[in-house]
Order: C-alpha cells, then sequence, then structure tokens
C-alpha cells in the first residue's frame, strides 16, 4: 500500500521535460509523473505509481508567464486547476482562449492543438489527468520544434528527446520533422463558446451537487459514476475514466467498493482515508491508488469546506 501512496512533497519532478523546456515562457515549469508514465519526453522522468490503471495522473507548476508550447493529444486531457491563474488557448495559431482558476476544470478534445500558461503572479499548480495507460506521443505546432532545435533541443524519430549541445543523434534516427500544413489542416479548432461545454466553474458548485449523506455532496465532473451509483456529469464526454469530486468539512463516508482502477487525490482538507486495514491521510496535492474490490471509508474533520477528487476507469 506504501507503493500505492504519493505524498506531493516525495515527488521528484522533471525540469526538463518536454522539447520546448529551454524556451522563454516554457522553462520555467516542472512537470510530475503521480500515477502512469503520462506524456514527458524526459526518458528519466521519476514515475511514484507505475502500476497500469487505464489512465494517467500528472501535475505541472510554472512560475508566472510560464507553460505548455501548442501541442495535441490522441487521448483525452483533463486539466483540473490546483491554485492560480491559468490561460488556456487553443488552434494551431493559438488565438482562442479562456482564463480559469483554482477548483476549475477543463476537458481537452482530442486531435486539436491546446496549450497553457500562468496567468497569474505567483506560481501556480494543475492537475492533469490524461486517457489511456499510454497517452501516446505528442504533436506540436512547427513553431516550437523550430524555435526549440535552435535552443539545442530536438526530438528523434522514434519521439525520444535528445538536447543536440550534448549528445550527438544515435546511428539509425533521425530528427523528427514537422508536421506540414497539409496535416495541420487535419486538426479540429473550437470557438470558446464550443469548448464552453468541457469546461466546469467551481462557483457553479451549488448548481451540480448531489448528496452523497447527510455530511458529503459530490459533483459528477466526468462519466456517469461513482462507486455504484450513478449521476449526470458536468462535461458530457467520453474520456474513458469517471471524475467525480466529493465536498465536505465535517463528515465521513463508509463501506466503499470500487471495482475497478480507482485513485484519489486531495484538493484541499486533511482526507483520512482507510483501505481495508490500511489508513493514510492525504494533505492538499497528495494521492492515493486504491486497489480493486477493498473495503474504502472516508473521513473529513475540517472547519471549512473541502474537496477530494475521485478518477476511476469507466
Amino acid at each position: 500500500m506504501e507503493n500505492r501512496l504519493a505524498k506531493f512533497n516525495e515527488l521528484v519532478p522533471s525540469t526538463l521535460p518536454f522539447v520546448e523546456g529551454k524556451l522563454e515562457g516554457h522553462k520555467e515549469r516542472k512537470n510530475y509523473s503521480i500515477v502512469g508514465p503520462g506524456v514527458a519526453e524526459d526518458s528519466k522522468q521519476f514515475i511514484k505509481i507505475a502500476m497500469p490503471h487505464s489512465f494517467n495522473l500528472g501535475a505541472v507548476s510554472a512560475l508566472p508567464q510560464n507553460g505548455s508550447g501548442l501541442h495535441s493529444h490522441t487521448t483525452a486531457e483533463v486539466f483540473v486547476i490546483y491554485s492560480g491563474r491559468w490561460r488556456f488557448y487553443w488552434g494551431a495559431e493559438g488565438k482562442d482562449e479562456t482564463i480559469l482558476n483554482a477548483g476549475d476544470i477543463i476537458s481537452m478534445p482530442t486531435n486539436m492543438f491546446r496549450a497553457f500558461e500562468n496567468a497569474g503572479d505567483e506560481e501556480g499548480l494543475i492537475f492533469v489527468v490524461l486517457g489511456g495507460d499510454d497517452p501516446g506521443i505528442i504533436t506540436w505546432v512547427p513553431s516550437v520544434l523550430e524555435k526549440a532545435k535552435k535552443t539545442g533541443m530536438a526530438l528523434l524519430n522514434d519521439n525520444s528527446l535528445i538536447d543536440l549541445s550534448v549528445n550527438q543523434i544515435p546511428d539509425g534516427k533521425t530528427i523528427l520533422e514537422p508536421i506540414s500544413q497539409e496535416e495541420i489542416k487535419k486538426f479540429d479548432n473550437y470557438k470558446l463558446d464550443q469548448l464552453e461545454k468541457f469546461i466546469y466553474k467551481s462557483n457553479e458548485n451549488s448548481k451540480h451537487e448531489n448528496k452523497l449523506n447527510e455530511n458529503v455532496n459530490l459533483i459528477q465532473i466526468l462519466g456517469n459514476k461513482f462507486e455504484k451509483k450513478e449521476f449526470s456529469p458536468v462535461i458530457n464526454q467520453d474520456t474513458g475514466f469517471n471524475l467525480s469530486i466529493l465536498k465536505s468539512s465535517k463528515g465521513h463516508i463508509t463501506n466503499l467498493k470500487f471495482e475497478k482502477p480507482t485513485i484519489m487525490f486531495s484538493r484541499t482538507g486533511k482526507w483520512e482515508i482507510m483501505i481495508d486495514d490500511f489508513q493514510c491521510v492525504l494533505n492538499a496535492k497528495d494521492t492515493i491508488s486504491i486497489p480493486i474490490n477493498s473495503k474504502v471509508n472516508i473521513k473529513i474533520d475540517e472547519n471549512e469546506e473541502c474537496y477530494l477528487n475521485c478518477v476511476t476507469q469507466i
């Protein structure tokens, strides 16, 4: 069970996780692989919980005006804002954008270019849930690869990351060529009013809360199931996983049993989690992976409303 517990302050981040990691606006950030490898191009990225769950959980922290370059994924990518103010922008030229704050969630459709930037005035943190055990590779807009190459960073044709200022291209490998303008046209684009159906704003909690018991409410973000109960989700999108939020200040839930791979990670508060005979406390930013069909009890005793995220394979 200790191998299933990820204390955030014990995680080891990558400071050069992607090809654009030396560029201004991208270099002042850290990348964490919490559950699964994610899509980091850093072959030395530390992975805390390596066992397959059919989804991945990562995190990104960044200083102001730093974030990711425009890229696309082949599987679901759901951003859960932990702290700070973040600008998300999308499309091959990044012309459309929205600002999200702590507690907000955005589920980006596949086959579209997206990026994010810390738009606040201090370091911020976001968690990222990715679909699949292998979320696949990243497709970058050509300008990102071209600018990155000037700093010495490049991707090889097997999508491995290389620093050309330090290493030579291995025999039998070549530098990955940027995609063509014709290939770019195959990617989807969305206007803000179209993408808003994939966004959850935490200031609208009261519209979406379901009562689990007298002291614990649930907000169903993605998928229609929490444990064995069904709920209508805020975001109707097939990501391959359920994302639920438990809200409580003083409350408990007993005898939960999850029949598929499940993790929980705290946004706020200290959550006491009992899994069979194993007990732990999830502080803010901590994660626990729950074995299938274990007996789970959850307890919270705080002076203000706190939030616990739960992700379960569909």
